[in-house]
């Protein structure tokens, strides 16, 4: 799951249609699957969704729900034998920059016993996140920024010196330290690690999960994009920064989902009953158009 960096940015809101792609295909037949689909691009943060649908072959019945982290998530099994699973989520987004609140907060106030209960789960290690030992002297480093804001800045300062971006370098297994080891890593590497920094100096950091529009934006021109990832602190209030492109998160960002780190976002997961899957296969056009 990554994007590259881009370069360019235009001010303003977007209209953006996303069609994202997931093909299996199985060595031999597949007696039943379950899955789940987090695709559907977000209401959050001004967001506008304007229509969304997931269309999966062979056909079946979807349900779906809001997650704990406020995700929305479409389930659905296939009970017939299948060789091949097909998942087609097809959105309609209007989005807005969104520069977030609560640039303020000092280091006294995200130690308050109020703010420690309330965004605990954003606190602590969370699977891929580990907070190693490995990170204790960049840890510092941001502890000994002057307010938590700046200590975020620094955070990033951080990655950006430390990673080149490289895809295959890691893959959705891989944890912040390992990452951090290799020097290398993709969108989910810097995020995980950007959310490890933080978490270890006391801000409330959360892991951002969608699509980033990676071309000039012309209208109406289709671009093959991929899954991107960006992070969330909590400095008074929620604010959003993109660690691998090193840019405000706005208009060419499209949220799908919210949580603690990768595992509670990932676009697709399930189990089946058969042998192993042979080749999947994903694709990701996003499309700028008139508003």
């Amino acid at each position: 799951m990554s994007t590259a960096p881009v370069e360019h940015s235009h001010p303003g809101s977007w209209r953006v249609r996303i069609k994202h792609h997931t093909a299996l295909a199985y060595e031999s037949p597949v007696a039943a699957s379950y899955n789940e689909a987090r695709l559907t691009p977000s209401a959050l943060n001004g967001q506008l969704v304007i229509t969304s649908r997931i269309d999966v072959k062979p056909t079946t019945r979807l349900d779906s729900y809001v997650d704990y982290w406020g995700t929305v998530v479409h389930v659905f099994d296939v009970q017939t034998s299948h060789t091949e699973l097909s998942v087609t989520s097809t959105s309609l987004v209007d989005t807005v920059p969104r520069g977030g609140v609560g640039a303020d907060i000092d280091w006294s106030a995200l130690a308050a016993p109020t703010v420690i209960d309330r965004w605990c789960e954003y606190l602590g290690p969370s699977g891929p996140v580990t907070i190693g030992p490995d990170l204790t002297d960049a840890i510092a480093e941001v502890r000994a920024s002057p307010n938590p804001s700046a200590g975020v800045q620094v955070a990033l300062d951080i990655l950006t010196a430390r990673l080149a971006y490289k895809p295959g370098a890691t893959d959705v297994s891989s944890t912040d330290t390992e990452a951090w080891a290799l020097r290398e890593g993709v969108c989910q590497d810097y995020s995980h690690l950007a959310i490890a920094l933080l978490r270890g100096c006391g801000i409330p950091a959360r892991y951002a999960s969608g699509y980033l529009h990676p071309g000039a934006g012309d209208i109406g021109a289709t671009v093959v994009g991929e899954s991107h990832a960006w992070i969330e602190a909590w400095l008074g209030g929620w604010k959003a920064y993109d660690p691998t492109n090193r840019r405000p998160v706005g208009e060419r960002h499209v949220l799908v989902g919210l949580g603690r780190d990768y595992t509670d976002v990932p676009p697709l997961k399930g189990i089946f009953s058969g042998g192993p899957s042979s080749h999947q296969d994903v694709t990701v056009e996003l499309t700028r158009l008139t508003r």
